[in-house]
């Protein structure tokens, strides 16, 4: 039996290759930037941190309610108080010339506004109702109106948001 002589320097070629690649994909990132807020009041960016904003509150409440995070009636309320005074913001940064790259937001956002303003509400609801459910303290109350909440922002994104 012939042992095949190891060649290491294949190992050397494959791992410069690589970088190579990995360079020059860097590279070509480096090539386009994003596409800026061109609004003189930057609603785009305003409402997207916004909802940053709430994402950023929604994540703790959902881990309590799938019980991947211990409830305490207490911290939930804080958490759910926090999320009901966000509720009501970003819709202001939805102004009649608010549509512009790179917005994800669909032209029904202006196209239909009283169906666009009745997503919000049932929001808002939602949101209010969760709140409700944390002050009664039953952990099922509360995984019920989580639901709701989650419920209402994927119908307001399936009709008004580009996913």
């Amino acid at each position: 039996m012939v042992l095949k002589e190891y060649r290491p320097q294949f190992g050397r070629r494959l791992v410069l290759y690589g970088l190579a690649v990995s360079l020059l994909c860097l590279g070509l990132t480096a090539c386009f930037e994003p596409i800026k807020d061109t609004h003189p009041d930057q609603v785009l960016t305003k409402r997207r941190a916004l909802f940053k904003q709430y994402t950023r509150a929604m994540e703790p409440i959902g881990l309590i309610a799938s019980g991947r995070k211990e409830f305490k009636q207490d911290e939930l309320l804080a958490m759910v108080q926090d999320l009901e005074k966000l509720s009501t913001k970003p819709w202001v940064y939805f102004p009649a010339d608010g549509n512009y790259p790179p917005t994800h937001a669909k032209p029904a956002v202006w196209s239909e506004p009283d169906a666009f303003k009745k997503a919000q509400e049932m929001y808002q609801v939602s949101v209010h109702e969760l709140l409700l459910a944390a002050q009664g303290g039953k952990l099922e109350s509360v995984q019920r109106a989580v639901d709701a909440v989650t419920n209402s922002c994927k119908a307001c994104h399936k009709n008004f948001r580009y996913e």
